[in-house]
């Protein structure tokens, strides 16, 4: 069962704002919409780029290496239907943003 890590402050994440973080070895990005706070996998499932530096646009993200898209909220390619960045469990506590790492 994963734990709750505290991996950032929610005032160091402006709203549509992203941020990666590490913690273990392992890089998250955390990306701030209307409708929360969401975390995945930070590195692109295609060649490794740094998600958390790319756009993102109505909940998805375009890996600013070569493209690729997926929806921050599920993890989801948007252009490859078989691949999926993997999600974790977000939950906010004051001004921690706690992410479910396993």
């Amino acid at each position: 069962m994963p734990g709750f890590v505290a991996l950032a402050r929610l005032s160091e994440l402006p709203p549509g704002g992203a941020m990666e973080v590490e913690h273990q070895g392992r890089i998250v990005a955390l990306f701030r919409l209307d409708d929360g706070v969401f975390a995945i996998d930070g590195i692109c499932a295609h060649q490794g780029g740094p998600l958390a530096e790319g756009l993102c646009q109505g909940g998805v993200v375009t890996c600013p290496w070569h493209g690729w898209q997926f929806d921050v909220r599920t993890g989801q390619s948007t252009t490859h239907k078989r691949i999926r960045q993997e999600t974790f469990e977000v939950r906010i506590d004051g001004d921690e943003i706690l992410v479910a790492i396993p």
